[in-house]
């Protein structure tokens, strides 16, 4: 049996206040960037088999704003919408990973793209 959605984008859009240490996705654009995300892959038509949520706090917000798709497990740090293009050109629509813009399992500080 074909599964509901194929793949699962979860953006975070989480808000800290404004001085907090490890600031916030939400601060750093993620919320527009979502929308972005969204209306593009409808323009591409790839929304039959994805689908893009807005997420809460992934945990990981001094590296965001910060995604996570799924089934993989695939982590990205993104900042722009030229970024939101390339993870969808590149990881959506043809299953290849943006090697610049990942994010390790132990990684603690952004990386520089």
């Amino acid at each position: 049996m074909r599964p509901y959605y194929d793949i699962h984008v979860f953006c975070c859009v989480n808000e800290r206040l404004a001085d907090h240490p490890r600031g916030s996705c939400g601060a750093r654009g993620s919320i527009s960037l979502q929308a972005y995300m969204k209306a593009r892959a409808k323009q591409m038509n790839l929304e039959a088999r994805i689908r893009i949520n807005r997420s809460g706090c992934l945990d990981r917000c001094e590296l965001g704003p910060a995604m996570v798709i799924y089934p993989e497990g695939v982590w990205y740090s993104y900042s722009t919408q030229t970024d939101v293009d390339e993870i969808l050109d590149s990881h959506i629509a043809k299953g290849e990973r943006v090697f610049r813009l990942l994010l390790k399992p132990e990684q603690e500080i952004p990386q520089k793209s």
